[in-house]
């Protein structure tokens, strides 16, 4: 792939840092749409192939839900993230997502790269096309992720295998509570296949941005209702460990290929 100027990393729930950035600097920025999640976190991963020299693969860090892991899904300001991110030069995004699996194969721990969504959020504000406009602005969203830093996620997770699935659809939810199993019924109705609180309006900024951007979402639980037993953050928190250990080792083979 050719390079681009950078790549950033989103982290949600269970990833507030990436272990092995060796960081150079943090840049705490203000942007017209107020204070992001966290200050940037500009540095280099380590990578160790086997194989291959030790290189350097830069990249910018940024925790969508502060480093304390204290603000809400329904209260990050996705607007200052992605503006933040753009002015930092930016140009790809690798989101990691904690989500609910409503499809069968989605089981707890196991990643997927969703190619849809359906927003079902209702209170945030989701554009940056609203004011002072010389034309109103709309923007293709038929496909809401990137295809190629999908297929790059893809790819990686091939090179160092670990499993993932391919496709499936995320329902944004307004959240901060979870959902009832009346309501996973009818995202299952509608096609959805797991479920999230942060996917929107964050892929949607990121298009308005021409920002490329995809997802790696960690399965944390069974959605509710199909699964007998209790959703408690002790048993999302378990299911993570080992989810987000793998996604910490595929994000270092994607920058590897992203900067070939």
């Amino acid at each position: 792939m050719t390079k681009k100027n950078k790549i950033a990393v989103i982290g949600g729930t269970g990833l507030t840092s990436l272990q092995n950035l060796e960081i150079v600097r943090n840049e705490t920025v203000t942007t017209p749409y107020g204070n992001p999640s966290s200050p940037l976190a500009f540095g280099n991963i380590s990578s160790t192939k086997k194989n291959k020299s030790a290189q350097t693969l830069e990249t910018v860090f940024i925790a969508r839900h502060g480093y304390a892991h204290n603000i809400p899904p329904h209260r990050v300001n996705y607007r200052a993230n992605m503006w933040a991110l753009k002015e930092a030069g930016v140009t790809a995004i690798l989101a990691v997502n904690a989500v609910g699996g409503i499809r069968e194969d989605m089981i707890p721990g196991s990643l997927v790269v969703p190619d849809q969504i359906i927003d079902y959020t209702s209170r945030r504000i989701n554009t940056f096309f609203e004011d002072n406009l010389k034309n109103v602005t709309h923007i293709d969203f038929s496909y809401p992720y990137s295809r190629e830093i999908s297929q790059l996620i893809l790819d990686s997770a091939q090179a160092v295998n670990i499993d993932i699935i391919k496709g499936g659809t995320y329902a944004a939810t307004e959240g901060p509570r979870l959902e009832t199993a009346a309501e996973i019924q009818r995202l299952k109705r509608d096609g959805c296949d797991l479920v999230g609180m942060t996917g929107m309006p964050e892929a949607a900024l990121a298009r308005e941005l021409e920002l490329d951007y995809a997802s790696i979402c960690v399965n944390a639980n069974w959605a509710a209702g199909l699964s007998d037993e209790l959703i408690t953050m002790e048993v999302i928190e378990q299911n993570l460990e080992g989810g987000m250990e793998k996604t910490r080792q595929l994000i270092e083979d994607i920058l590897s290929q992203y900067y070939k």
